[in-house]
Order: C-alpha cells, then sequence, then structure tokens
C-alpha cells in the first residue's frame, strides 16, 4: 500500500523544511504521496499543494484576529477531507495557531500526528504545552534545549537539529562572493533584510533606510545589498526608497540571494525571524530589529519571558548581538550598534567564534532524523513493497 502523507506548512521558511523532509521519506519510501497545504519548494518534491502555503501567513494579533474566519474555514474544511479518507500520518509544519488544533482532532481519531518544529515556548506562552501535548504524536525539536523542556511534560520528542546548519558552509567564502557580486573587496558591505513578508516590510523598510543612510555619513565607502523575495516586496521598497528621497544611496536590490548578500556583507541589518539564524550559520555580524502592530507587541510583551528576541541570542542564552525592538528601533539606534560592531575587530571575531559553535550543535543531518522519526510514529511501518501492518 502506498503511504499517505498529509502536511500543513506555512509561510517560506515551512516551505523550506518540508520541502527537505518530503525528499528524506520518498527516498525510503519511494510510492509515497504527500498532500495537504505547501509552497513551491514542497511542490518541486512532488507535493500536492490543496491550497498554498501563503495562505496561512500572518503577522502579528491583529493579522491573525483580521483574517480568522478565512483561516478557520480553511482549517474546517481541510480537517473534514483529511477525517473522511484519513492519511497515514500527518505532519503539521511550524504554524502551531493553526496546526495544533487540527492535530488534536487527527490524533483523537487515530491517525498520528507530528508536529515539525516546536512552538516557542521556551520564549512565551508556556502554557501551551498542555495543549501540545494533548495534540501530537511527537515533536521534532530544532534546538538542543527543546527536548527537555518536552520530556519533562511527558511529550514524546526527537531532537534533530536545523536543517539549515546541513545546508549552508561552516566556513563561507566572503571574497569568492563579492568577486561574484562585483563588490570591492575592501568596501565597508552591510545586507539589510527587513523581512520576507509585506507586513514586515510596512514597519521596517523606512527605518533600515534611514538608518543606512546615517552609517553611509560615518562610512563614506559603505554599499548595501537588500535581498527581496518577492516582486511585491522589492515593489515595496523601492517606494520606500522614492518616499525617503534615498536615491543617492548606494543600495543595490537583489531578487532572493539572500544567502549570497549576507556572506558578502560585513555586518547585517535583519528583521528578527529565521534570517537572524541564517545569518549566524553564515558567522555574519548583525544588528537585529523588530516592528509590529502596537496590540500585538502589547499582547506578547505580556506574555514573553525572555530578554532577548533574536534566536542567535537564544541559542548562545546571552546577547551575542544587539537587538532593537518596537520604539527601539530607530535609525540612529541602528545605524550606531551597525558603525560600532564592523569598528570592533575582537568583537566581531567572538561573535564568529559563538555561531561557529552554534552551527556544530545545530548541524545533525536533520532530514534524515526527522525521517526516521516521522516513520517511527506510523501504525503501518514501510516494507520493502509499500506498507506492512506493523
Amino acid at each position: 500500500m502506498t503511504l499517505r502523507v498529509a502536511m500543513v506548512a506555512g509561510e517560506a521558511s515551512g516551505d523550506l523544511l518540508a520541502s527537505h523532509l518530503i525528499a528524506a521519506l520518498k527516498a525510503r519510501v519511494p510510492d509515497a504521496v504527500f498532500y495537504g497545504i505547501g509552497g513551491p519548494k514542497m511542490a518541486a518534491q512532488g507535493f500536492d499543494a490543496w491550497w498554498p502555503a501563503e495562505t496561512l501567513a500572518v503577522m502579528g494579533f491583529s493579522d491573525a484576529l483580521k483574517r480568522y474566519r478565512e483561516l478557520s474555514g480553511i482549517r474546517s474544511e481541510l480537517k473534514k477531507r483529511l477525517l473522511a479518507d484519513p492519511p497515514d500520518v500527518f505532519i503539521g509544519v511550524d504554524a502551531p495557531d493553526f496546526n495544533l488544533d487540527l492535530e488534536a482532532a487527527l490524533k483523537a481519531r487515530g491517525i498520528p500526528a507530528v508536529h515539525y518544529v516546536s512552538p516557542s515556548i521556551w520564549a512565551w506562552r508556556r502554557g501551551r504545552i498542555k495543549k501540545i501535548r494533548r495534540a501530537v504524536s511527537r515533536i521534532l525539536a530544532l534546538f538542543p534545549f527543546e527536548p527537555e523542556i518536552y520530556a519533562q511534560a511527558g511529550v514524546p520528542v526527537s531532537y534533530v537539529g536545523h536543517p539549515l546548519a546541513d545546508l549552508l558552509p561552516m566556513d563561507p567564502d566572503r571574497a569568492a562572493t563579492r568577486e561574484l557580486l562585483g563588490i570591492p573587496q575592501a568596501a565597508p558591505v552591510f545586507a539589510l533584510l527587513p523581512g520576507s513578508r509585506q507586513g514586515e516590510l510596512r514597519f521596517l523598510a523606512d527605518t533600515f533606510i534611514a538608518a543606512a543612510r546615517l552609517v553611509r555619513e560615518q562610512l563614506p565607502e559603505a554599499r548595501f545589498l537588500v535581498p527581496l523575495a518577492t516582486r511585491e516586496t522589492r515593489l515595496m521598497f523601492e517606494q520606500a526608497l522614492y518616499r525617503c528621497q534615498a536615491q543617492d544611496l548606494p543600495i543595490r536590490l537583489l531578487f532572493g540571494h539572500a544567502h549570497e548578500a549576507m556572506i558578502a556583507a560585513d555586518g547585517v541589518l535583519v528583521a528578527s525571524g529565521t534570517a537572524t539564524l541564517e545569518a549566524a550559520l553564515l558567522k555574519r555580524p548583525m544588528v537585529i530589529a523588530y516592528k509590529l502592530a502596537p496590540f500585538s507587541y502589547f499582547l506578547m510583551k505580556r506574555m514573553g519571558y525572555l530578554p532577548y528576541v533574536g534566536l542567535p541570542n537564544i541559542l548562545a542564552g546571552r546577547f551575542v548581538v544587539p537587538e532593537f525592538i518596537q520604539k527601539a528601533a530607530t535609525p540612529e539606534k541602528l545605524a550606531e550598534a551597525l558603525v560600532a560592531q564592523y569598528a570592533d575587530k575582537e568583537g566581531r571575531a567572538a561573535i564568529v567564534a559563538e555561531f561557529e559553535r552554534i552551527h556544530h550543535e545545530l548541524r545533525q543531518n536533520t532530514s534524515e532524523r526527522a525521517a526516521e522519526a516521522v516513520l517511527s510514529c506510523l501504525r503501518r511501518q514501510p516494507s520493502g513493497n509499500g506498507l506492512a501492518v506493523a
């Protein structure tokens, strides 16, 4: 019998994670089929997307509330289809606010429910662990400090590491990347990553451009690379450049190529999120910034209990790189931090050393580990010719 895997992945990061997991599962069970909600990378692996992954992209509580009825309707329809024709296993990739309720309903009907990427219970809303225990058959944890939290709560968990640590080079070649991009080797270069979502650009684009102008005043030879993932975000940033009257700044827009931009850079100004981990794994000093709707920030601040929000600092357990959140994220503070970091050679070396340690810790052959954990949850285990009853 064919292995049937239902999946839900939201946004670009979930699409990437899921696509590698699909490839690893197909290597073990070549005739497996995959369907549900997913993105283009999953589709390239043969995934049948009933809804596109970007359908689930929301930014903060305000956006989630506005789209609650729409997303609830999609989840209800998906649950109905999956219960009517049950898959062998369901994998929810991140998107916990969407996936956990769905996983609970499927698990209650005897369908194994795997949640790939632990919700950030170590940062805020730790009470969700009770809901997670009811909802999932197994958590696949990306970070080394997470399994202990789940084990203490009685939640089956597997530490699989982070796939980006497998994909990104341990020692990126900055000189070769600068040559590829046509950038002088000695020029001060900064990568600006104001976010992959349109909502993030609305809050951060103008601030990042103003910070670049201030950096340029102190470092006249400075250049800036801005990788943007979609036509919509590129257009938004171009509009921000016009609005800020910044056409004179040496800002080069790239369509994608975020990794190349970060590798080529001396420093990175980045919105809090997965890109901060990418910058750390590429061994680049950074300054982290974030802004969101006031009401969303108010709620998150009340429920949070870590002094930092950036993944590199969370993984290090201390402030390795500076963070500026909400009103603190002013152009002046961001520019000051970028220039100070650029000038501090010893400090930069210490940052790189810590990022190398994190990289080794997260490099675990993630997709292979995740595939093994998923298959261990099946009621029917794969055999040479398909599935056999366990």
